[in-house]
């Protein structure tokens, strides 16, 4: 696939999590991927070189919901396709209302089903808030945590004793991680073959490394091996996850709003808002989107 090629089929580029083009995660998005398979999706992915492309096609009918405004969805990164990604579906979700309008989505994805709310902030910015599917959060075992931190080279004494490691899911599989400190976070340097051996046995998206600033404000690193990218700047996938694993623990309140930051240490820095409602298993994550210019050709 060639760059014209991969022109020819329509992507825009996005950042999500971040109102500066300069910051958040960028994702391509195909806003009609109709007539193209999974070689041809994986190729344009590969050539666009994001963590993920959305590739968009009209979706199945659902009671109640207005069928022009659901959407098939299928994410791929330059080397797989995934079963769901947080920033991709708000960068997806943001491009479709600067043309359509605001309101609510609905995004069919591998994952389940995901409602989208797209909302013009008081700046102008365009806000879409996801609700995953129904998360879950299981034990991780003391080998396979052995194992991980061994790839990222840190020591057990360095991980915080009050957010033990769990495996979280809201849509995909999370092994999370919290540091004691926020300089053992910032010492980011792992071993990503090991690490990418690891995570495709235990069938892991990221890592979700974490520090906690305050009771409601974490910072958050997602190293992302099995997709061909070192590290995500921003992971909406895993905030989610995130969010049930915290809920989960009683770490925090059943209807918190949570603060993240992510991708500082790349110089990409990026916002996440986390909501929990009592009640509610689903986890919402919200951000902006905006487009990022592209030169010429």
């Amino acid at each position: 696939m060639t760059t014209s090629d991969a022109t020819a089929t329509g992507v825009l580029h996005y950042t999500a999590f971040s109102d500066d083009p300069a910051g958040g995660n960028p994702a391509g998005v195909v806003l009609d991927a109709s007539g193209l398979g999974d070689a041809a999706m994986l190729a344009v992915a590969a050539e666009v070189g994001y963590s993920e492309t959305a590739f968009l096609t009209p979706g199945p009918q659902r009671p109640g919901t207005d069928p022009g405004r659901v959407f098939t969805v299928r994410y791929f990164s330059p080397k797989a396709e995934v079963p769901f990604c947080g920033h991709a579906t708000v960068a997806a979700a943001v491009a479709l209302t600067e043309r359509t309008g605001p309101g609510e989505l609905l995004f069919v994805t591998q994952a389940g089903d995901v409602p989208v709310s797209v909302a013009a902030e008081p700046s102008g910015a365009l806000r879409a808030t996801l609700t995953s599917v129904e998360p879950y959060v299981a034990d991780a075992a003391a080998d396979d945590v052995a194992e991980a931190l061994a790839a990222l080279d840190w020591p057990a004494a360095d991980l915080d004793p009050a957010l033990p490691p769990r495996i979280a899911f809201a849509g995909a599989r999370h092994l999370v991680l919290a540091a004691a400190g926020r300089a053992r976070l910032a010492a980011l340097d792992y071993d990503f073959e090991r690490l990418t051996a690891l995570m495709d046995r235990l069938d892991l998206t990221t890592l979700q490394l974490v520090w906690r600033e305050r009771e409601d404000v974490f910072h958050v690193r997602d190293p992302f091996p099995v997709g061909g990218v070192v590290e995500d700047p921003a992971t909406g996938a895993a905030a989610a996850a995130l969010g049930a694993y915290l809920r989960t623990l009683g770490a925090v309140a059943p209807d918190a709003r949570l603060t993240l930051h992510q991708g500082h240490d790349l110089g990409r820095p990026s916002t996440l808002t986390v909501d929990l409602r009592d009640g509610d298993p689903r986890v919402r994550v919200s951000g902006t989107a905006v487009p990022i210019p592209r030169a010429p050709h």
